[in-house]
């Protein structure tokens, strides 16, 4: 997914994007409001995952503008407010979830996997395509049976053809999985990461579409 990380401490900031990294997904962090209300405008996220106490202002009102403008990307808001009316203020202006600080980085990556899975449909975090089965949670994939070991970019990528399996993907949207802003995207990186997903998980998996992307087959070889 493409997460965007709205925190304005260094630390917690630092520690939250990494983990989000190391699961595999693209992280844009911003420490203020007036940087997400740009960040949102030029991209189109799979998640944002937002502090409310902000040095340009109030996460509640970034969340009530979000949504009142119909923007319907999934919200989990991370804040050390641990009040009950905290909470129900927070859900009641659009929040899909709301962990408070200090919260395990573990926790958080369940809570993130159980939003986005609820956004697609599908609460259950086991899949099976054709030959394959995949455990979304815990990021685990077998093939005909024997487990496979995917990268974190390897993953983020495959997750990507997971959620649309069939779906023809573009160069494009799947160069956003694996890249933040200002990272430097190298013209084949894409055809190196569909190789090795081939290599693992069988070459008739990932179809090339000539000048159009890739998809992923649904259907037992």
């Amino acid at each position: 997914m493409r997460v965007l990380l709205i925190e304005d401490t260094t630390g917690l900031g630092e520690a939250v994007r990494d983990q989000i990294r190391d699961d595999g997904h693209a992280v844009d962090w911003v420490q203020s409001l007036s940087f997400a209300e740009a960040s949102v405008k030029a991209t189109s996220y799979n998640l944002i995952l937002l502090d409310l106490m902000l040095p340009d202002g109030n996460g509640f009102d970034f969340l009530k503008s979000l949504r009142k403008s119909g923007n319907s990307t999934p919200v989990i808001i991370l804040t050390a407010r641990d009040q009950v009316s905290d909470r129900i203020e927070g859900l009641n202006a659009g929040a899909d979830d709301y962990l408070v600080k200090p919260f395990d980085l573990s926790e958080l990556s369940a809570r993130v996997g159980a939003v986005a899975r609820r956004y697609r449909g599908d609460p259950n975090p086991l899949v099976k395509i054709g030959h394959l089965e995949i455990d979304l949670s815990e990021h685990r994939i077998k093939a005909n049976g024997q487990a496979v070991e995917l990268t974190a970019r390897e993953w983020a990528l495959f997750e990507g053809f997971v959620q649309r399996p069939g779906t023809l993907l573009s160069r494009s949207q799947l160069e956003d999985r694996l890249y933040q802003f200002g990272a430097e995207i190298e013209s084949n990186t894409i055809e190196v990461y569909i190789s090795r997903l081939r290599k693992k998980l069988g070459r008739d998996v990932i179809i090339t579409v000539r000048n159009m992307g890739y998809r992923l087959e649904t259907y037992e070889h």
